[in-house]
């Protein structure tokens, strides 16, 4: 018994240490098992139409609450931090906004072939395992994970928060069918707080804990599709790609430090623009500019969209 621990304990000394060379800044360890908590929470979400147009988050269900559907025999999830906190925030000096973890090279591409080195490094140094790698591409309930394994609290936000970094961080898991000590959930420290439901100018929290996707910026910006609801005119504050406002006022983010990630750093065209560039942007200015981007993910008629709203809005503020 004791001998089936120590293997688990430096198993999990192992993955962590792997982790901290490839430059993920936490790293905490959860069994693999059915989130029973979580299920009719979502369940309530998703019949409320929280999710707006985003029908992807109805797919799947049974997958985002067992591990098990995932990888067969899944017996630990490995969460994982990654800062994208920028050494400058350049937003606002053209006039326009967009959000920091877009500043750089698209993050599904950066962390996924770090991801897929800690896998190879997993079968090297334990022996071979059985298991699947994500960011913020399959249906898993990440934050959860992430809170079970310890890296933080799931805020009222709705966003992981970490004590030591706050919230400009990615989120990556490795579930494996290998068993690891596993960490303790951490504590909630939001405490009274409600700077970021407050902030909030569409009132895309409109209880603690609880986002509605449907009214939320980033929603607007890069997941509808169709035209902006005309009611949300004036409420932007600037923003043409997802939207920092719930992060930026929260207390916590003060400990934010910047990353150390080059794929991250915004080019100097980008940093460059202004007014009248965003205005005239053309398809060709816009993939030389997003080449690899995350912004990609709104195209071109998309980000085109959210100017001309945010442009309307401030002609008439004139």
């Amino acid at each position: 018994m004791n001998s089936d621990k120590s293997k688990r304990e430096k198993r999990a000394h192992q993955i962590k240490a792997i982790a901290g060379e490839l430059g993920f800044d936490f790293c905490g360890i959860s069994r693999a098992e059915f989130l029973e908590e979580e299920a009719p929470r979502l369940e309530s979400w998703l019949n409320q139409h929280m999710h707006g147009k985003m029908a992807y988050m109805a797919n799947h269900f049974d997958k985002r609450l067992d591990p098990g559907k995932l990888v067969d025999g899944a017996k630990s999830v490995i969460s994982l931090i990654y800062n994208y906190y920028p050494q400058e925030d350049f937003n606002g000096s053209s006039g326009y906004k967009i959000a920091k973890y877009a500043f750089g090279k698209d993050y599904h591409y950066v962390i996924k072939n770090k991801l897929k080195v800690f896998f190879q490094r997993i079968q090297a140094d334990i022996g071979e395992v059985n298991g699947r790698v994500f960011v913020d591409s399959a249906p898993v309930l990440e934050r959860v994970w992430a809170k079970r394994s310890g890296l933080g609290w799931i805020g009222k936000n709705s966003l992981l928060l970490n004590r030591h970094m706050g919230s400009f961080f990615f989120l990556a898991e490795i579930i494996l069918d290998l068993e690891l000590a596993s960490d303790g959930p951490a504590k909630d420290y939001c405490g009274t707080c409600t700077r970021c439901m407050d902030a909030c100018p569409t009132d895309a929290i409109p209880a603690p804990y609880v986002v509605d996707g449907s009214r939320c910026i980033s929603y607007f910006t890069i997941e509808l599709k169709d035209e902006i609801p005309a009611e949300f005119k004036n409420t932007y504050d600037d923003w043409i790609f997802g939207c920092d406002i719930c992060q930026d006022v929260c207390p916590w983010n003060r400990f934010s430090t910047p990353h150390r990630e080059e794929q991250f750093v915004p080019g100097k065209e980008l940093k460059a623009m202004r007014q009248d560039d965003w205005l005239e942007i053309t398809r060709d200015v816009f993939n030389q500019l997003f080449k690899g981007s995350a912004v990609k993910r709104a195209r071109y008629e998309g980000l085109k969209r959210n100017i001309s709203f945010i442009s309307k809005k401030k002609a008439s503020q004139k």
